[in-house]
């Protein structure tokens, strides 16, 4: 029971797009990510996800399908230093930083939620190191 201080977190990894675990709270995992560009498309079927960011600017693209075939609605919501989002279960969505910036992410979802969805992906990660 100490307290995390997520700038020492962050200085501990180099990787962009691979989470890293920092806590646990019930079934719960909260996550720190770096990212610069664009992610990949996908969605978590029984899983909400919050983003918080900590640094930069991110682009929530988002995307909803019509009931016309292969059309789709996509929006973005930007995301700004020290606000957060939840993507609901379900919804399909792609992160990316703005302007090509690195974005220092911290995320609270579920111990199960996979990290690309159902989608396979090069960037898709499996495990999680605790740092």
């Amino acid at each position: 029971m100490q307290p995390i201080n997520l700038k020492e977190k962050f200085s501990k990894f180099s990787a962009q797009w691979h989470p890293h675990q920092i806590a646990t709270v019930d079934d719960m995992q909260v996550i720190l990510a770096k990212i610069q560009g664009e992610f990949v498309w996908h969605s978590h079927k029984d899983e909400d996800e919050l983003f918080y960011v900590q640094k930069g600017t991110l682009e929530m693209h988002f995307r909803e399908s019509t009931s016309e075939e292969n059309n789709a609605k996509e929006w973005v919501e930007i995301v700004n230093e020290g606000e957060i989002i939840v993507v609901p279960k379900g919804v399909e969505h792609c992160p990316k930083s703005k302007n090509g910036e690195e974005v220092h992410l911290l995320l609270f979802e579920k111990k199960t939620t996979a990290h690309t969805g159902e989608v396979s992906h090069e960037k898709t990660k499996t495990h999680y190191p605790k740092i």
